[in-house]
């Protein structure tokens, strides 16, 4: 029964949906009506806010982080279940019960269960490879996709893999779902212009 409450706890912190609460709440308007229609930080920021924008990121990487944290900490969970919990938390996101299961893309809580999951090294070496993506490749979906799988290429060089890898697989399909619509476009590489 414990392993069940951290998972459900994991997904209810991660079903929150910040973006659409504090953009109503605070910038008055439907967050969901700007850029992709989705519900997250980048789309607060396109409303008007760019300091809300920020913050709502930064929750969202939270409502991953700290599940993630809690349950390592005081849920003695098998890594099978902790697994799960994180997952959990990405679901909630991606998939959330509080908007009919539209929920958002689900990259800062992706930053936010593994900077609970392996520390903050990883959520800086992640950070890095999605801006240098964002920069070099012209789809964004592609971006994300190429950036998380460097992550996993940093997480193997760190450590054996061992159980982080199913949760690597289960966050980089969900992942993927959320971006199907990019994935199906071809990506351009952008290089730097030589002067």
């Amino acid at each position: 029964m414990n392993v069940i409450l951290w998972i459900l706890t994991a997904y209810l912190c991660g079903s929150l949906p910040f973006s659409v609460w504090l953009g109503g709440l605070i910038l008055d308007k439907e967050i969901r009506h700007f850029g992709d229609g989705n519900p997250g930080g980048t789309n607060v920021m396109r409303a008007g806010g760019r300091t809300l924008g920020v913050a709502v990121i930064i929750l969202d990487g939270l409502k991953g982080c700290l599940p993630v944290l809690a349950a390592q900490r005081f849920g003695d969970l098998p890594d099978a279940a902790l697994a799960g919990a994180a997952l959990a938390a990405v679901a909630g996101h991606a998939f959330s019960f509080l908007l009919r299961f539209q929920g958002g893309k689900a990259v800062a809580v992706t930053f936010g269960i593994w900077a609970g999951l392996t520390g903050w090294s990883t959520l800086f070496v992640f950070g890095a490879l999605l801006l240098l993506t964002y920069f070099t490749i012209s789809i964004d979906g592609w971006a994300v996709i190429c950036a998380f799988c460097g992550l996993l290429a940093f997480l193997a060089l760190t450590g054996p893999l061992g159980a982080i890898l199913p949760v690597w697989i289960g966050n980089g399909l969900i992942l993927a779902w959320k971006h199907r619509l990019d994935l199906a476009q071809r990506p351009e590489i952008r290089l730097p212009a030589l002067r």
